[in-house]
């Protein structure tokens, strides 16, 4: 499973994700800054990302149109680039259990 991480997000965790999450990147490496919510779910969904957000538009466009791309929801309150980091790797194999039992969104909360 690779990540793609929203602008939200900062790009300075894609390094650290590699191991747990190979593959993974962020919209501004991609030059994708600055697009549509649209834009990105079909460029993640196309590339066989999981969009990853701060942003409850993704989980609202993923339960009105489905998946892909599936989307992971951080809820966490001005997270630390070393607090999200831990959850992600920390939760990778709940994550994926989510994901391949068929959910479309899962939370990440602290």
């Amino acid at each position: 499973m690779k990540l793609l991480l929203d602008e939200n997000l900062s790009r300075r965790l894609v390094p650290f994700l590699q191991e747990a999450y190979p593959g993974s990147s962020q919209v501004v490496l991609l030059g994708l800054e600055q697009a549509s919510d649209l834009t990105l779910r079909h460029h993640a969904g196309r590339h066989d990302y999981v969009l990853v957000t701060r942003d409850a538009d993704f989980y609202d466009l993923s339960l009105t149109r489905g998946a892909p791309p599936a989307v992971l929801w951080r809820r966490i309150d001005n997270p630390d680039k070393s607090e999200v980091r831990r959850l992600s790797i920390d939760r990778r194999d709940a994550i994926r259990e989510a994901f391949a039992a068929g959910a479309t969104c899962v939370e990440l909360c602290p």
